[in-house]
């Protein structure tokens, strides 16, 4: 991908996890660090101090960790934002290979479950900030012509959870 569209999908990720689009100088940093540049070179197009730079780095990578559930720093800010920008799906016959904006995580874990409350994963799934980026993944695949069976087993989600997103 390329620098402009990597900082449309963390500006995206961010936006989805905080409510708040990134500022100049978060931009400046991902740009910045992607170009393998220091927080001294950054600070310098953005007049601030090198200090300030790296203390808004080091909250945003902080950050990006959390959206993604991976450790995210300087050295592996490409990578990770390669791996979760995009969506490899292998359905039988039929492959998938779209950048999908919006859509952070896809997690092998499943939302818990309580015996004495069936129905209990359902409401916890629309609560949960993390969800909201499975639905918006549900939406998308669904235009892709996916089924609901198909979805819940590509997004390891239970198909009573995929239903529920319309």
């Amino acid at each position: 991908m390329q620098v402009q569209e990597l900082l449309q999908f963390v500006d995206e990720a961010v936006y989805h996890k905080t409510g708040r689009h990134l500022n100049d100088l978060q931009r400046g940093v991902i740009e910045g660090t992607l170009k393998y540049q220091n927080y001294s070179d950054i600070a310098d197009a953005f007049n601030c101090s090198p200090g300030h730079a790296k203390d808004v780095g080091y909250e945003l990578l902080k950050l990006l960790s959390d959206i993604f559930d991976e450790p995210v720093d300087k050295g592996n800010l490409k990578s990770v934002l390669d791996r979760h920008s995009n969506i490899n799906l292998s359905l039988g016959d039929n492959t998938i290979n779209s950048n999908i904006i919006g859509c952070i995580t896809v997690s092998p874990k499943q939302p818990k479950t309580q015996a004495n409350k069936p129905n209990s994963n359902i409401s916890s799934f629309s609560e949960d900030s993390k969800n909201i980026v499975h639905a918006k993944k549900i939406y998308k695949l669904r235009q892709f012509g996916l089924n609901d069976e198909q979805i819940a087993e590509a997004l390891e989600l239970p198909l009573e959870i995929v239903k529920q997103v319309t």
